[in-house]
């Protein structure tokens, strides 16, 4: 037999149980039956509507009416709106992150100026120049605003 026979005789057998009627009736002793072959002639019985999907869908669940494919859009929908969520508190934390670091080095170099002592730079010739001290109070004065723009951000 070849693959595609066996797989045409599978679904023949397997047709009769998915269109299956079920009846429900109460025997001579009083019991209730459910079977899925027609009861007996003199009895009264009742056919069992039976859901054409198995497992049949949940009831009194929320979401109980959605398709499976509708459930995973929605949990799709779900685990982006988490990553997005995640991805912007990453991302404020590593701003703060930064703006703490700034800070920490507009204090440095205000600290360093404010300390005093000799202080020097490099010209464009690439010659250490020492600065005097209007340069030191006006470099100064600039850490100082650096300082409190960075440090009153945070």
């Amino acid at each position: 037999m070849t693959k595609r026979t066996l797989w045409m005789v599978l679904l023949l057998a397997v047709a009769p149980l998915a269109s299956a009627q079920l009846y429900k009736y109460v025997d001579k002793d009083g019991k209730t039956v459910y079977t899925d072959q027609p009861p007996p002639a003199n009895t009264k019985a009742e056919t069992v509507n039976v859901p054409k999907t198995f497992p049949p869908p949940a009831t009194g669940v929320a979401g109980g009416n959605k398709s499976a494919v509708e459930r995973d859009k929605e949990l799709e929908k779900g685990r982006q709106l988490a990553l997005e969520k995640q991805k912007k508190a990453d991302e404020a934390a590593h701003k703060a992150q930064l703006a703490e670091e700034r800070c920490t080095q507009a204090r440095t170099a205000y600290k360093q100026f404010s300390d005093g002592g000799r202080l020097s730079k490099y010209n464009e010739k690439g010659e250490r120049v020492y600065l005097g001290d209007a340069e030191i109070e006006a470099e100064r004065e600039r850490a100082r605003h650096e300082m409190e723009e960075a440090c009153t951000k945070s």
